[in-house]
């Protein structure tokens, strides 16, 4: 018993040991893996996803990798190395490759760059002597790959323990193939102790790979939930100038169709004047306004199916839709090359608001707050829901709108925006702003200020014509 404890604690004593060793030569080789990095920064995962790169790469990788190496136990021929971290890798990472070829073709090239190394040392190489050495880490790369396919390990990618596990278990079996065809050549014995060190390598590499492994992912996961994210948002945008267009397009329509019916009228007041040639010419105006409307419905409907196949919520909490408008023009203004600080207020319980409405409303009156500003200023959104209300407040401290305009801007035509060349603007005026609200059921009104130089708009909105379906 006594003898047994001894042996125990023996063992105890050379993990304990080897973990301590490998802890420390893996901060000695740190710098290995932040090659590692630097390459798949430089390869990029587009790259490294095509067969022939993954292969090339792997070729060249392991190899050296495998040179970075120590051997916890001097009297048996154990060699622990960063070549099997990388190598699985490679392997979890490079999906289309094929497992058991990447086997072979890395074994084999470790296999002769091990050789190659070996001329270098000294007159007394013999290829023979080296080859022989050497070759039995062919099947260890062969066993690991091999049990790769087998295991499926690139369907477990939602359960990164299995993986872990399942490689544990490779690069054991691949370890002890690896002896037992070494030991034919060196007649050296595999002891409980060696057993329990390749197993102890097995588990450190293991899921010191997936560690690494899982933290490129999540880097490679939110860079594509980012780009949706910013997709998304772009969509939004236009759907939502799309959505102010469609209005017009559609007051347009019933504008056209008006008129139509008044040209229609005058056409018959005419022919009972007996007056022929200017009725017919009415005539010619109804049929062509009524043209103008049919293409207007075409236009229309086309429109709206677009918007219904982007797939996009009909609606959406405040704070969401506030943050892509901020963010949205905070571009703007740094495109303008102004500095804008927002200052966003949402009071009061906000159930999710109709999207487009609510969206192209705000956005259109925040980036004519930015153009507005000179070079630097801020604006300030408040949005508080009072009782069945819903209030606006949009504030810019910019250049403010001169006492002589404020009865006009909210007719039809009234612009201040003009090009160098005297070209009136051709956005969104307040006046269509105006239309939209009201067609809601809501109103718009420029707020008289003493405080600051600027603007202050409120909207208030009915609560049911933001949160209505239909």
């Amino acid at each position: 018993m006594l003898q047994k404890n001894t042996k125990n604690i023996s063992l105890l004593r050379n993990l304990t040991e080897f973990v301590i060793f490998l802890n420390a030569k893996m901060w000695m080789n740190m710098f290995m893996i932040k090659v590692v990095t630097d390459s798949w920064n430089l390869i990029g995962s587009g790259l490294i996803q095509n067969k022939f790169i993954s292969y090339l790469f792997m070729i060249f990788a392991v190899p050296i990798a495998g040179e970075l190496k120590f051997f916890p136990i001097q009297a048996v021929d154990l060699r622990v190395s960063l070549g099997t971290p990388v190598f699985f890798f490679i392997l979890l990472w490079s999906r289309k490759i094929q497992p058991i070829f990447a086997g072979i073709v890395t074994g084999t090239s470790v296999v002769f760059f091990r050789v190659l190394l070996d001329s270098f040392k000294g007159d007394s190489f013999q290829f023979k002597d080296s080859f022989g050495l050497n070759f039995p880490v062919f099947f260890y790369y062969v066993v690991f790959s091999v049990l790769f396919y087998l295991f499926r390990i690139n369907h477990f990618y939602n359960r990164p323990i299995f993986i872990g596990i399942f490689g544990m278990i490779m690069e054991t079996a691949a370890s002890l193939t690896e002896f037992f065809i070494r030991d034919f050549t060196t007649h050296t014995g595999i002891t409980a102790n060696t057993l329990s060190l390749i197993g102890g390598i097995a588990i450190i590499r293991s899921f010191f790979v997936l560690g690494f492994f899982n933290i490129l992912l999540l880097r490679e996961t939110r860079l594509a939930e980012e780009q949706q994210r910013k997709k998304t948002e772009q969509i939004l945008l236009f759907i939502s100038n799309l959505y102010i267009e469609m209005f017009q397009l559609k007051k347009t329509t019933k504008n056209a169709e008006i008129l139509t019916n008044s040209c229609y009228l005058l056409y018959r007041r005419l022919k009972e004047l007996n007056e022929p040639e200017r009725a017919n010419d009415a005539l010619k105006i109804a049929g062509e306004l009524h043209e103008i409307k049919k293409d207007n419905q075409r236009i229309y409907a086309g429109l709206s199916k677009l918007m219904v196949k982007e797939k996009l919520s009909d609606f959406m909490k405040i704070e969401e839709m506030v943050g892509i408008i901020t963010r949205s023009n905070q571009n703007y203004g740094e495109m303008l090359g102004k500095t804008i600080n927002f200052e966003i207020k949402i009071l009061g319980e906000h159930p999710p608001y109709h999207t487009f409405i609510l969206f192209s409303l705000i956005n259109n009156l925040v980036a004519n707050s930015v153009e507005a500003i000179d070079k630097a200023g801020h604006v300030i959104l408040t949005i508080e829901r009072i009782n069945d209300t819903v209030k606006i407040n949009i504030e810019d401290n910019g250049s403010g709108i001169a006492p002589k305009n404020k009865l006009f801007i909210f007719e039809p035509g009234f612009t201040t925006k003009f090009d160098h060349n005297g070209i009136a603007s051709n956005g969104i005026g307040l006046s269509f702003i105006k239309n939209i609200i009201e067609n809601n059921g809501g109103t718009i009104t420029l707020i008289d200020s003493t405080k600051s130089a600027g603007a202050i708009f409120e909207i208030l909105f009915p609560l049911a014509s933001l949160t209505e379906k239909g």
